[in-house]
């Protein structure tokens, strides 16, 4: 009988630790529950967890590219900081300035305006220079031909080059036989001074005479040799490039030396 109680009781409580038990982890798994559904309900703490898991999911992503590859998504910051040159900078201080075959828009878009600027009608052939609204200068030119005429536009004027030497330009069918003429040479078709605008087209002196008051060149605006000298030194004046009478003689003098001239402000030209 003894034995029989003690069996009976020993049953009783193993079935009583069981109910506990699961009791116990049904508790557990509800507060987990109600833990997380706390956690999602926190202000920011969705945003918090997506851009852990992005940041974490972008450091792999980087970690993992080949070398020598941009990651993805990087291109234009990581790409344009690192592998882009800066035409202002590198264009401004690193072209040659014996290159007349090379845009400097940029350059030209850092400098100050001058007072003084040029206007040039093609179709009476003259060039007039003005100070504000003052014409202050008048001068005959020649112009493109009708196969090759003069392009219009507006433009700034921001180099000047004594007794320039002439290079064929690239990508030009007429220029393509033609041999490159040294400074002071005499069939040197750009004469004794040269005002860069659009190269290859610019305000030059001529070898021709003759051909002033005409439509005959290839693009480019010729002035006579006295007349583009006397507008080279006024532009370099008026922009505050200082130089004597003893520096112009010289480079007057000196057919063979070129000698160019960075002006520290831009001249506005308008050809119509």
């Amino acid at each position: 009988m003894n034995g029989s109680i003690r069996r009976d009781w020993r049953i009783a409580a193993a079935a009583l630790g069981l109910l506990l038990g699961a009791c116990t982890v049904e508790d557990a798994s509800d507060k987990r529950a109600a833990d997380s559904a706390a956690a999602a309900t926190a202000p920011g703490a969705g945003q918090s967890a997506t851009g852990a898991g992005a940041a974490g999911s972008q450091t792999g992503a980087i970690a993992g590219q080949p070398a020598g590859t941009t990651p993805t998504g990087g291109a234009t910051d990581t790409g344009m900081a690192a592998g882009t040159i800066d035409s202002a900078g590198a264009g401004g201080g690193n072209l040659s300035p014996d290159s007349v075959d090379v845009g400097r828009s940029t350059k030209a878009k850092l400098l100050p305006l001058a007072s003084t600027r040029i206007e040039v009608d093609l179709g009476a052939k003259q060039l007039y220079v003005f100070d504000g609204d003052k014409r202050v200068g008048s001068y005959r030119v020649a112009v493109g031909s009708t196969e090759w005429p003069t392009q219009a536009g507006e433009w700034s004027i921001t180099q000047v080059v004594w007794n320039p030497e002439w290079i064929p330009p690239k990508d030009e069918s007429w220029a393509e036989a033609r041999d490159p003429k040294k400074s002071g040479a005499p069939d040197n078709p750009l004469g004794r001074a040269q005002l860069i605008y659009d190269p290859p087209r610019t305000i030059h002196g001529t070898n021709d005479p003759q051909s002033i008051g005409k439509a005959v060149s290839h693009g480019s605006i010729r002035l006579a040799n006295a007349d583009v000298m006397r507008l080279a030194r006024q532009l370099m004046e008026v922009t505050g490039v200082e130089k004597d009478e003893a520096w112009y003689r010289q480079v007057q003098r000196n057919r063979t030396e070129k000698v160019v001239i960075d002006l520290p402000q831009r001249v506005a030209i308008k050809v119509s």
